[in-house]
């Protein structure tokens, strides 16, 4: 295979840190490419470079054989250089057609040419085994078929190039085969694909070769079966696995009180009937498939959603929730799965995103100091190893990784009695997962309650002391954290029944 694309000695550096040193990245064409690191790395920086969203400040980038410097984004979607985000970055409002032809739409007569924008789009959508249709609002599709859409537009633009970063994180294992094979047929057309995941097994399912970063520099580049899943792991973090996940579940007393007590729960759309309780330092995660009524249980139990039938305690004393403000104030805490969209405030620093949930209860009356919120920024940036040359630093601009370190410290200033965590490490790389558990069983050990849902059962085996398995937007067992295997929750949720 000829070499599509070579990057040589990429340097990046922002106020204070060095993003990328010298790295080298080469693409052939028809191969899948995963570049792979931690949260901060470099990946994204390296992907910016290439994009024309960062100038470099050294470094020659050449696409078949030719010296190339994109200025923009544009420039680089005109020299053949596409990417899908790991959030869709579509038009909800618009139908899929015109997504894939926004701002390039055929023309006739003066006027766009909605026939062929149409057919064109079916089209497209049909070498990709999708039969829908393709005048329908994208909203009206799944996260998958969104993601497909971004690729169509993507490949229709006669991209050479096609970078996919985390586009698997949102979808389940079906969706996921379906961009898998897509993914194939596009390297047998010659098509160069540089894949950003976290997930190890999706690596060694569908690349080619890969390139590890870790802080800023090249680690190196191997065939995938060079490399074990063990050695990978070692080379992206720099430790030893049993290093990284040397964890210990939380200890919880047999006649540990009781934190929190949510007995048949429910409403008519989203809940049918729950019933969970949480004892004083205990970690109970929650199972299921997507759907399951995972993510509805916590924004009941935090207000987020109201319950219309059923009752809450906390401390052993009744609670309502109406809205988030009522957990918030009774010291119950969550983290939402989707942290760009409900968590992060990217437009804002990590001393303001950090002070919100602690200024929010004590009133907007009784404003914090300036001081106050640098010094309670700064203890938790320390406490969490938070990766920013200070706490004025736009929270947006950080890594993935960090932004959920940031979330973390906002509910941890609270001082919470009960905290949820929807997904805490979606997203993230291997080294950051074993942080954010680290950090949970450590609160547990300080006598914080935690609800965990995720949907890799591996960790929430790891760290639960209970589990908790949802089919239907029902609880349909409980089993003990630390004697079950994924196999047995596979069977339950299969099953609907322990």
């Amino acid at each position: 295979m000829s070499e599509l694309l070579e990057m040589r000695g990429i340097t990046m550096q922002f106020p204070g840190v060095k993003a990328l040193d010298g790295v080298d990245f080469t693409l052939r064409a028809g191969e899948i490419h995963s570049l792979l690191g931690e949260n901060g790395a470099g990946k994204s920086t390296l992907i910016k470079c290439l994009t024309g969203v960062n100038r470099m400040d050294a470094g020659t980038i050449r696409l078949d054989g030719e010296e190339i410097r994109p200025a923009s984004p544009q420039q680089a979607i005109a020299l053949g250089i596409s990417t899908v985000f790991q959030e869709v970055n579509l038009c909800p409002n618009l139908t899929v057609a015109e997504n894939i032809f926004v701002g390039r739409q055929p023309m006739k007569h003066g006027q766009i040419d909605w026939k062929t924008i149409n057919r064109r789009a079916a089209e497209l959508m049909a070498r990709f085994h999708l039969d829908i249709d393709v005048t329908r609002p994208l909203s009206y599709y799944s996260t998958a078929i969104q993601q497909m859409t971004s690729i169509a537009r993507a490949v229709d633009i006669q991209a050479k190039v096609l970078i996919l970063d985390e586009p698997t994180s949102s979808l389940d294992e079906n969706e996921v085969q379906l961009l898998f094979n897509v993914m194939r047929e596009l390297r047998e057309q010659g098509l160069g694909i540089i894949f950003i995941t976290h997930f190890l097994d999706q690596i060694y399912a569908v690349s080619d070769r890969m390139t590890i970063l870790r802080n800023g520099h090249l680690v190196g580049t191997w065939g995938v079966s060079e490399l074990s899943k063990v050695e990978l792991v070692t080379k992206m973090v720099g430790k030893d696995m049993d290093v990284i996940f040397n964890l210990k579940r939380a200890d919880v007393p047999g006649d540990a009180p009781y934190m929190l007590k949510a007995e048949h729960i429910g409403d008519t759309e989203h809940i049918r009937d729950i019933s969970v309780s949480l004892k004083k330092g205990e970690l109970v995660g929650f199972a299921g498939l997507l759907g399951s009524g995972r993510t509805e249980t916590a924004e009941m139990l935090f207000g987020a959603s109201r319950a219309t039938k059923g009752s809450i305690t906390l401390d052993g004393e009744d609670v309502t929730l109406r809205q988030p403000f009522d957990a918030i104030r009774a010291q119950i805490a969550f983290c939402p799965e989707d942290r760009k969209r409900d968590g992060i405030i990217g437009d804002l620093s990590i001393r303001e995103n950090i002070m919100l949930a602690v200024q929010s209860r004590q009133g907007f009356m009784h404003p914090m100091s300036r001081q106050e919120q640098t010094e309670l920024a700064n203890q938790y940036i320390r406490v969490l190893g938070i990766a920013t040359p200070d706490c004025e630093k736009k929270a947006g601009e950080l890594s993935g990784g960090n932004q959920q370190k940031v979330i973390l410290a906002r509910w941890m200033a609270t001082q919470p009695k009960v905290l949820i965590l929807d997904e805490p490490t979606r997203g993230i790389d291997i080294g950051a997962k074993a942080e954010i558990q680290r950090l949970m069983l450590e609160m547990c050990g300080g006598g914080v309650s935690v609800i965990f849902i995720s949907s890799e059962l591996d960790e929430i085996i790891r760290c639960s002391n209970r589990v908790v398995v949802m089919r239907d937007r029902e609880k349909v067992a409980e089993v003990d954290g630390e004697g079950c295997t994924q196999q047995d929750i596979l069977k339950i949720i299969a099953e609907g029944a322990a």
